[in-house]
């Protein structure tokens, strides 16, 4: 049996929407195929003067609603399916969180901890130079990802800008402060995440999650920006936080700041001062909501049924499987998409976008209320959709972002 591709299985769950909708089979073509893919293979000149070739993509979902909007990341298992999935998911992103983009992804094939920075540099402008073709302020506007930062932004921009003849701010997102990032921007998916899983505490739990546990996989911006804002501002109970190194469980509950500051100065969490445990365990924890953060399918029919969480809150892409989502909601265990919870990274993104156009920068209080209101605006407008008919948070978050895509291309018609 052919093991089912990362877009097979977001098709899959897109389709279960659909069908809930009665989409019609043209409006469905439309918005299950991608605009735009483009794979590069461009040389780097390494440091010991040998030349080596990578691999990177750029592909662009749907730009009904506006240009297309999508990090980039650098590991080495990037591929055309992942990108193609991601790419196709951050449409329905920024539809159901209320932003005019549709949605884009690129990628590397590289592991860049095994570059020099100047290696990095060199492959970065050379990548982004090479899918320059597609991209602008106007057109296509990457964000950092997996792996990619403020200082690759700071490349990206340099590029573009040296071949426009002038700095464009709004070709990037996730920049320094100092070329036009926004304040709020590194904190804005963990603080997004912290919205939502709060709402969905009130909304599925009946009370707010003052006091109620919390485990956390993975302990990177996301994960570790949740955690120590569900601590600090929400008063949860963090029992369990974990990264590569594996996982880390305190039952009377983990410092958030100690641990984030802990990664800080050793950049991971071996020899935290908790009790080891394994990620597969972490995830198996009996607490009222678990919070995946790592990498995509990190939740399988392998664990599915050994999950004992109340709720799962997915702060990272595709972190559970088609048949592990109906395993779960089989269980009555309730699920908050990932391109619902995990959508504050790509509204802050456009809150950048808009102040680098316009030369016009916020203070940090306005930002993370007009993020407030974004997300718990997001949550409500998927609990409406939910109840109406019936179904589970996946599936009504995705028919709430497909109402608003496909009236878009109904207004726009087809050219000619």
């Amino acid at each position: 049996m052919t093991k089912e591709s990362l877009f097979e299985g977001a098709l899959r769950q897109f389709n279960k929407a659909a069908d809930l909708m009665k989409l019609d089979s043209g409006m469905r073509e439309v918005l299950s195929t991608h605009k735009r893919e483009l794979t590069i293979h461009f040389p780097v000149k390494m440091d010991d003067g040998s030349v080596r070739v990578f691999t990177g993509y750029r592909f662009q979902h749907n730009i009904a609603r506006g240009p297309a909007k999508g990090g980039v990341r650098y590991h080495p298992n990037v591929n055309a399916d992942e990108i193609k999935t991601l790419s196709f998911l951050m449409t329905w992103k920024c539809a159901v969180a209320g932003v005019p983009y549709g949605g884009a992804k690129g990628g590397v094939k590289v592991d860049p901890a095994k570059l020099s920075e100047t290696e990095l540099e060199r492959l970065s402008r050379r990548y982004f130079s090479d899918i320059s073709i597609i991209i602008g302020p106007a057109e296509d506007i990457p964000a950092p990802d997996v792996n990619t930062n403020g200082r690759i932004m700071s490349w990206f921009l340099d590029t573009y800008s040296m071949n426009a003849g002038h700095s464009t701010l709004g070709i990037v997102t996730g920049k320094p402060l100092e070329l036009g990032g926004s304040l709020g921007r590194p904190e804005a998916t963990g603080r997004g995440v912290s919205i939502i899983a709060n709402e969905a505490s009130k909304y599925f739990l009946g009370d707010e999650l003052k006091g109620k546990t919390v485990a956390i996989q993975g302990f990177g911006n996301v994960g570790s920006y949740t955690a120590l804002i569900l601590d600090q501002e929400y008063g949860a109970k963090i029992v369990a936080i974990s990264d590569i190194t594996g996982g880390y469980y305190n039952p009377d509950g983990i410092n958030a700041k100690e641990a984030f500051d802990y990664v800080t100065i050793n950049k991971s969490l071996k020899g935290y001062n908790a009790q080891k445990i394994t990620n597969e365990e972490l995830l198996e924890l009996d607490v009222d909501v678990l919070i995946p953060a790592a990498l995509e399918r990190a939740i399988t029919v392998e664990n599915a049924d050994k999950i004992r969480a109340k709720v799962i809150v997915e702060a990272a892409n595709g972190p559970t499987t088609p048949e592990a989502d109906e395993i779960l909601n089989s269980k009555g265990i309730k699920i908050v998409p990932d391109f619902l919870s995990n959508a504050g990274g790509v509204t802050v993104s456009y809150f950048e976008w808009v102040q680098g156009l316009y030369s016009y920068f916020w203070d940090l209080d306005d930002v993370r209320k007009a993020l407030d209101k974004a997300m718990k605006n997001a949550f409500k407008d998927s609990v409406k959709m939910r109840e109406e008919h019936k179904t589970d948070m996946r599936t009504a978050s995705y028919m709430v972002a497909i109402n608003k895509v496909a009236t878009a291309t109904r207004l726009r018609g087809i050219f000619p």
